[in-house]
């Protein structure tokens, strides 16, 4: 049972650590894409405004990843709960992000 509840609380925090990377990801092509064409400097201090909150996302999942490797089944539901915490954060902020991006709410 306790090795049910390791696999289940590593796919969980590995899937949070995935969606806060996403979001660091789309910020960063929107710099890079901003950068390059004129006129896309308030695009690009619109991703560094965004760049805390994915920074902070980033952080919990990977201590929460990094819980559920240590061991220990109320070690692996705390790193669930942090970890689908974190990445239903980061999927918002990507929302969010995306969304205010588009309206060019920025």
């Amino acid at each position: 049972m306790g090795a049910l509840i390791g696999i289940v609380a590593l796919l969980v925090t590995l899937v949070a650590v995935v969606a806060a990377a996403g979001h660091g990801a789309y910020l960063g092509m929107l710099t890079s894409a901003a950068k390059k064409r004129p006129g896309g400097q308030p695009v690009v201090e619109f991703a560094r405004k965004r760049l805390p909150v994915t920074g902070v996302t980033l952080a919990v999942t990977v201590v929460a990843l990094l819980i559920a490797l240590g061991g220990g089944a109320g070690a692996d539901v705390f790193a669930m709960l942090l970890g689908a915490g974190g990445g239903a954060g980061a999927l918002k902020a990507l929302q969010t992000t995306q969304t205010k991006f588009r309206n060019n709410d920025y």
